[in-house]
C-alpha cells in the first residue's frame, strides 16, 4: 500500500485561504453579471433563451444531427431538460426531430436552414456583445488573464482529481 498523496492545499498558508475565496466570489461576480447580459440581450435581439442559444450552438458545432441523448452530455444537462427546449427550438422552426432508421426509440435533431442563419446572426451578436464587456481590457491583460485561469482550472481539475483517488 502507497502513502497517501500530499494535497497541494496542505501546504497553503492559512491568508491564502481568504484571497482565495475572493477569487471564486469575484469569479462568479463575473460570470454572473456576463451571463445576464448575454440571456438580456438573446432575449431582446432574437427572442430565444440562453439554453435555446447553446443547443443551437452544439448543433451547429457538431454540423450533424445529434441524439437528444448526445445533446444532453455535451450541454451536461439531463435528457429531460434538453428535450423542453428542443420542443421550443421545433415550434419556432429553428430545428427539426428526425426518427432513427434503426432504432424508433431515438430521434435526431438538426438544424434547419432558418435555424443555422438565425444562429449565425446570433453568434456574431454574441461575440460582439462579450467584446463589447471586456474593451476596458487591453489585448495583454486579456491574454494575462487567460493565463491565469488555465492555471487556475488545471489547480482545480488536479485537486478534483486527488478527491477521487482518495474516495476509492
Amino acid at each position: 500500500m502507497s502513502a497517501p498523496k500530499v494535497r497541494s492545499r496542505d501546504k497553503v498558508p492559512t491568508n491564502r485561504g481568504k484571497q482565495s475565496l475572493r477569487l471564486w466570489l469575484r469569479l462568479l461576480a463575473c460570470e454572473n453579471l456576463v451571463e445576464n447580459r448575454v440571456r438580456a440581450q438573446l432575449r431582446e435581439q432574437f427572442n430565444v433563451t440562453l439554453p435555446q442559444f447553446d443547443v443551437l450552438s452544439e448543433l451547429e458545432h457538431a454540423g450533424e444531427a445529434l441524439t437528444m441523448s448526445q445533446l444532453s452530455g455535451k450541454l451536461m444537462v439531463s435528457n429531460g431538460n434538453v428535450t423542453g427546449v428542443v420542443d421550443r427550438l421545433e415550434r419556432a422552426g429553428y430545428v427539426r426531430r428526425e426518427a432513427s432508421k434503426t432504432d424508433r426509440r431515438v430521434q435526431f435533431i438538426a438544424l434547419t436552414t432558418h435555424g443555422e442563419r438565425l444562429f449565425r446572426d446570433m453568434a456574431a451578436a454574441h461575440e460582439e456583445w462579450v467584446t463589447d464587456l471586456f474593451v476596458g481590457l487591453t489585448a495583454s491583460e486579456i491574454k494575462s488573464l487567460l493565463g491565469g485561469l488555465d492555471k487556475a482550472k488545471s489547480s482545480i481539475s488536479s485537486n478534483l482529481s486527488l478527491d477521487s483517488q482518495s474516495l476509492s
